[in-house]
């Protein structure tokens, strides 16, 4: 991610003559709470957009690029916001958390960008695009994750407890063509807990009684914090990322919570109601 970072920062100080990269400019600020989002318009489609800290998030379609980006923050210190448009064009900010927002949308001028992309082919910082893409893909995973597993939104309804371990899906939330499970397993025994495996599965519900149920188990695209270890009392957050699907009714997810060197294993039954339903 490092490289992603100084490849930026690099190219964009490549872009700007030596005379007014030395210059000092205040950058405009924008205000974001996490209850509202706040839509920034630029005149061309946004190609990449960073938040310089986990309580920011900046989201925008990668797939098809578009004019837009929606901003959330939750309380903190201030931060920063890059964005590089298709065409090259640089733009900076300063972000605030703010409780009361007056101003929910924003139409960025093109006049007010910082500077224009233009890395040196010369200066060796030629890294193929498909690990560019790659790295960005990572750190927007991460960023994003990290923002879900400390959201207070949840669905509520869905947990299992066996022998003092209680395993539950908190949120399903759908963004960019993606799922995120936002997982929770928590001890409330007095012994550490010790993970094997966390297992997702779609399971298929065949009708009639003699006919048994099969699973088949999906690897999620990325996991957030999958911890080792849940000490006594203790809870552990973490979100699993899968491309979007959807369920028929005579389907259903399964998540299942394996101990090593014990027996206290969870099954949780997740109804295709709530995964066509994500938020």
């Amino acid at each position: 991610m490092k490289t992603l970072m100084q490849f930026l920062a690099l190219s964009i100080f490549a872009a700007v003559p030596p005379c007014l990269a030395q210059e000092s400019k205040t950058l405009d600020t924008i205000f974001a709470n996490d209850q509202k989002n706040v839509a920034l318009f630029f005149p061309d489609p946004i190609r990449q957009g960073i938040t310089g800290s986990d309580n920011f998030v900046f989201t925008y379609n990668r797939e098809s690029q578009q004019h837009f980006g929606l901003l959330q923050a939750k309380p903190g210190k201030e931060s920063n916001l890059l964005v590089v448009s298709t065409n090259g064009s640089v733009f900076s900010y300063i972000v605030k958390y703010k409780e009361q927002l007056n101003q929910l949308n924003y139409f960025i001028s093109a006049t007010t960008k910082i500077g224009i992309e233009k890395p040196d082919s010369n200066s060796g910082l030629e890294i193929r695009e498909e690990k560019i893409e790659k790295n960005d893909k990572i750190f927007y995973y991460n960023k994003f994750c990290s923002y879900l597993a400390e959201s207070k939104q949840h669905i509520g309804g869905l947990k299992k407890r066996k022998q003092d371990i209680i395993l539950s899906v908190e949120n399903i939330v759908f963004d960019k063509e993606e799922l995120y499970f936002v997982i929770q397993i928590e001890n409330k025994s007095s012994l550490d807990y010790d993970l094997n495996f966390l297992k997702f599965g779609i399971e298929t519900r065949p009708k009639g009684k003699k006919k048994s149920s099969q699973t088949i188990y999906q690897e999620p695209v990325f996991k957030y914090n999958l911890p080792t270890r849940i000490k006594e009392n203790g809870t552990e957050k973490l979100v699993y990322v899968f491309p979007k699907f959807s369920l028929g009714d005579d389907h259903r997810v399964i998540l299942e919570v394996n101990e090593r060197n014990g027996g206290r294993n969870v099954r949780l039954k997740v109804p295709h109601k709530f995964v066509n339903n994500p938020n």
